[in-house]
């Protein structure tokens, strides 16, 4: 099946910018930024199925706060003095430091045909193996299990035994927020055959609310739990007897552990999707490699439904990982061997390979910190908010002596500390091609022109090497060029043993590189007749610590991405999560003193960070969450990687997000207000402030202490004011010279706050009332529909409630009365939620 990239009609074939999982998308351009989103139904990923957050892409694509042009400091440059600047700087640090003196940090966001410049120009002709990628932080584990178990990076299955098994272990992974449209497809499983669902997570999320099972593990107790298993099964006679460490079984209740063994054992169809939960631990590859003994040891491998399945966060880490993204791996699944290395400089043609791995995510900053490594180039990506004890980097970025830094946003946290700002291109305009989780290849197509002066990752990369002098091995005149030559490179792969092998296309041309479809390397199991390894492993716990007596785990949200300079644009997103929540159990509330709703402080010793307070029993008595995606621009606090310590992985160097000690601290202030103007602002001196995107401008929450300065918050224009003294209550609307609301500031410093949702669309009109305005609600009241569950639709939990009244009993009645949760499907685990929170309620009502 070829798949024309354009039609006629402006529709584009793509591929989503966000997660693993690689949906196709139909495009239709609609403007010169403006496109309609729609799932492709010919794409295998995801036959047509989309995610709240791939169906919202078209509300991303702005050029809101883009770097449009080479900056120089503060100063706006030409491309030639940039690119002259940043190679010269290179140049220099080689020649007086040597080749390890300089680092790149790239990211999974990068297209193949980028992650493959950077990568031939730092190991095969800088001579440094440093260049390392944020997959170190969700992926590295599962690479070195694989290649423990394997001898390559192989994913042996593919979305299609989803389908096939008769039981799904998700580990780690809350696939219905994470990977919404693969919680589809086991749904589907489920409907379709009886599938039976089996969630293994300390947290009770969604995901685990929906299984069959829910395995609520100790945090980092699944080495245990799964020698366990494997033991239950060697003793049932499933399994080969190979040894396994039976240390407890991970501090999961005796009965839950006998259903989980009793599921195992009865079905032997089997899939284990394993995720960020197990690689992000300090022991991520004993877990990767826990999971693949129970599938080697019982053959739940290399047969339709069976297998250990590594869901990818990103929607290239895949293909990073193929090109030698990893500071410890050159191109084509090769390492370092002296037959490798050799075959490596033959085909690049250089002299200057590196003959070491080099410095992975954690000790490459480390190595910044200390001045080992004076020029840094960054791209696509966000260390500043993404890495562990961010606080350490963000002290390393200050003082290394050049840092350079590629990406669409003009001022990113990473972007405030560099020297050298390069305008890449963003999804949209970027034209090349990602890896999914099953090893599927597909193009990613532009649909709008570069804006400004904004180029291509690999362009830029080239350009830099050809001023190094090494311009005859980056010639390439387009991504199709460089797409011929990592194809052709995987040869070397073949000769040394290895699964990836894209010599077909090796000789493609441009005109079919434009129309390539998506395809697949490896075969469906392609460790079929290959020799898979048992790899010993013994659990592993850290350290308790009075002084934080808590167990610290973060992670993501349905609606939100990395570090939002994306998703954090979008009105829509940001209705599920409009701050970043501290997640806790009451009993830990109360012992904090911290209540559902206020503020509270999460402290480590690495660092700490201000969050609102959710209390809730899904979260386990002595664990906290927060998420992982807020930064500078978006809060004045809710940074979830500041209180991670730099613990990693022995084997891959991934570090231990999920397990971390800390406590929660009350944090009071004198008064609450919420603001919404048109611009965004980042308020000094406030106990707290964040802010999210709404249709008309910006919602901002705020807390502090002493006089509200109405002055600072707020534009100029015509005040109309109301001040309760007694309440402690002042509102303020300001209007333009038409009459349209511009800002509103409330503020409380005992009572309730008016709701925000309806005052927010009054932005930028004028058919309110003064009094409507000031009370920040219509005078005849509007039809409330609760918090916002789908937001595809923009259903509320009151509309999901009125249509059970009705006689909806179930989430597909739901979706048949109001359209709920019949999109992308990640909201369906809270509209069953809500059922049966009702028909709880009713059932109390009735004895």
């Amino acid at each position: 099946m070829v798949l024309a990239p354009a039609s006629d009609l402006g529709t584009v074939r793509t591929t989503c910018a966000y997660c693993g999982v690689g949906c196709g998308i139909r495009a239709e351009v609609t403007g010169e930024r403006s496109v309609t989103i729609k799932g492709d139904p010919e794409h295998p990923a995801n036959f047509g199925r989309l995610c709240s957050k791939g169906t919202h892409l078209g509300e991303t694509v702005a050029l809101d706060g883009r770097l449009l042009t080479p900056m120089i400091g503060r100063r706006q440059a030409g491309w030639d003095e940039a690119l002259d600047i940043v190679a010269g700087k290179m140049r220099d640090c080689i020649a007086t430091h040597g080749p390890d003196s300089v680092a790149f940090y790239v990211s999974g966001q990068l297209l193949t045909e980028d992650y493959y410049v950077a990568n031939k120009l730092m190991k095969g002709f800088v001579g440094s193996a440093n260049i390392d990628t944020n997959s170190r932080l969700c992926m590295a584990s599962a690479v070195a299990a694989h290649n423990r178990a394997f001898g390559e990076d192989i994913v042996p299955v593919t979305y299609d035994d989803l389908d096939e098994a008769d039981l799904i272990v998700l580990v780690g992974s809350n696939t219905a927020w994470c990977h919404p449209v693969i919680w589809q497809r086991i749904e589907a499983a489920r409907e379709a055959r009886g599938t039976k669902i089996v969630v293994i997570d300390p947290r009770r999320t969604e995901t685990a609310e929906q299984a069959d099972l829910h395995v609520a593990v100790s945090p980092d107790g699944d080495v245990a739990l799964f020698n366990a298993l494997l033991a239950d099964m060697v003793q049932r006679g499933l399994a080969e007897d190979v040894a396994a460490a039976v240390d407890g079984n991970g501090g999961v209740d005796p009965t839950v552990f006998a259903a989980l063994a009793d599921m195992v054992a009865a079905r032997p169809r089997m899939v284990t999707v394993f995720s960020m939960g197990a690689n992000q631990s300090v022991a991520g590859t004993d877990k990767g490699n826990a999971i693949i003994n129970l599938h080697i040891a019982t053959g739940r491998i290399n047969a339709p439904g069976a297998g250990p399945f590594s869901m990818t966060g990103q929607p290239n880490a895949m293909g990073g990982r193929e090109v030698g993204g990893l500071a410890n791996m050159l191109a084509c699944h090769l390492g370092f061997s002296e037959a490798e290395r050799a075959d490596v400089a033959g085909f690049w043609q250089t002299d200057r390979l590196c003959a070491e791995p080099g410095l992975k995510a954690v000790d490459l900053f480390r190595a910044v910190h200390d001045g080992r490594v004076k020029f840094l180039w960054v791209m696509a990506t966000n260390p500043a908010v993404s890495m562990p004890d961010a606080g350490f980097v963000r002290e390393a970025l200050a003082q290394c002596e050049t840092v350079v830094v590629s990406d669409v946003i003009a001022d990113t946290d990473t972007a405030k500390f560099a020297h050298v700002r390069l305008p890449a291109l963003g999804w949209g305009e970027k034209d090349g091609t990602v890896t999914n989780s099953e090893r599927r290849v597909s193009r990613q197509r532009a649909l709008f022109a570069a804006p400004g002066q904004a180029r291509a990752d690999w362009a830029i990369i080239a350009d830099v090497a050809d001023r190094m002098g090494f311009g005859q091995a980056f010639g390439w005149t387009n991504a199709a060029g460089v797409f011929r030559e990592y194809a052709a490179m995987t040869a070397l792969s073949v000769k040394h043993g290895k699964v990836l092998d894209l010599t077909d296309k090796a000789g493609i041309s441009d005109a079919d590189y434009e129309t390539m479809a998506p395809f697949l390397w490896g075969g469906r199991h392609p460790m079929h007749g290959r020799v898979a390894k048992v790899v010993p492993v013994e659990p592993r716990t850290r350290a308790a610590d009075p002084a934080f007596p808590l167990r610290l785990n973060t992670g993501r949200y349905r609606d939100q991405w990395h570090t939002m300079t994306r998703t954090g644009l979008s009105p829509t997103l940001a209705q599920h999560r409009r701050e970043p929540l501290l997640e806790v159990h009451p009993c830990d509330a109360a012992v904090a003193g911290v209540t559902d709703g206020g503020l509270a402080r999460v402290v480590s010793a690495s660092g700490a960070s201000v969050f609102r307070v959710a209390v809730t029993d899904g979260q386990a008595r002595g664990q906290v969450f927060v998420p992982m995606h807020w930064t500078d621009a978006m809060a004045s606090g809710g940074r979830g990687n500041l209180m991670p310590d730099q613990s990693v992985d022995p084997v891959s160097g991934q570090p231990g997000f999920k397990n971390n000690a800390c406590r929660v601290e009350a944090v009071a202030s004198d008064w609450r207000a919420f603001l919404v103007r048109g611009d965004a602002i980042a308020p000094d001196g406030l106990v707290w402030w964040s802010r999210s995107r709404v249709a008309g401008g910006w919602l901002h929450e705020l807390a502090g202490d002493g006089m509200v300065d109405a002055d600072a918050l707020l534009p100029e224009g015509e005040r109309i004011e109301a001040v309760d003294l007694a309440r402690g209550m002042r509102r303020v609307a300001v209007l333009d010279a038409d009459g349209a609301l511009v800002a509103g500031l409330y503020v409380t410093r005992s009572g309730q706050l008016p709701a925000r949702e309806w005052i927010a669309d009054q932005l930028g009109q004028s058919g309110a009332q003064l009094s409507e305005l000031l009370a920040a609600r219509p005078s005849a009241p509007a039809s409330d529909r609760g918090p916002i569950i789908c937001v595809c639709h923009g259903i509320g939990a009151k509309q999901i409630i009125a249509a059970a009244q009705a006689g909806a009993e179930t989430v597909a009645n739901v979706g048949v009365a109001c359209a709920a949760g019949t999109n992308c499907g990640s909201c369906r685990p809270a509209i069953a939620r809500l059922l049966r929170e009702w028909n709880d309620e009713l059932a109390e009502a009735a004895e």
